[in-house]
């Protein structure tokens, strides 16, 4: 049984690597589930993972694992409410699903709304860019910690009196 993903591939970006239409991806499409190793840890962090919420994280496999920020992304993760057969709830299954028309060849990404407190520059190169990889009503909070820490660092430090010898 073949694992391939009809409709996608990695292959190389400036940064690394990245996930590309295979073939014309109509407007919600599910493009697939999500992959990885589930971790229970609420402390854990990769470049890579999925919060699935309490102390739940994704680790995602190939094809998915290499899916990059852009601010205007063409694509968005859902998360899927899982039963298992007594039941009780299980993990959740993460799918990813086309936004808008896709083309043969071109990347497919994501935003991937990290919080304030772990966001990096944005190169994402897109009309609306945030100039943050950050969630989107985190920004003011971000811009105004920026703005504090600036005028901070712009303040002229007091002189310290000698050391007496």
């Amino acid at each position: 049984m073949s694992t391939a993903n009809p409709w996608v591939m990695v292959g190389k970006v400036t940064f690394g690597k990245g996930v590309f239409a295979k073939t014309t991806i109509p407007q919600g499409t599910d493009l697939g589930q999500v992959t990885g190793k589930v971790i229970d840890d609420a402390d854990y962090t990769s470049a890579y993972c999925i919060d699935l919420g309490d102390s739940l994280s994704l680790e995602p496999r190939t094809p998915f694992r290499y899916l990059n920020h852009r601010c205007e992304p063409n694509c968005s993760l859902h998360l899927l409410e899982v039963v298992y057969e007594d039941g009780s709830p299980a993990p959740s299954e993460v799918h990813l699903e086309a936004l808008l028309d896709i083309p043969e060849g071109a990347e497919l990404t994501i935003d991937y709304q990290w919080s304030a407190d772990g966001a990096i520059k944005c190169l994402c190169g897109s009309d609306q860019c945030r100039g943050w990889v950050v969630a989107m009503e985190e920004l003011p909070q971000l811009l105004k910690s920026r703005a504090r820490a600036a005028k901070k660092a712009s303040k002229p430090k007091a002189k310290s009196a000698p050391k007496p010898r």
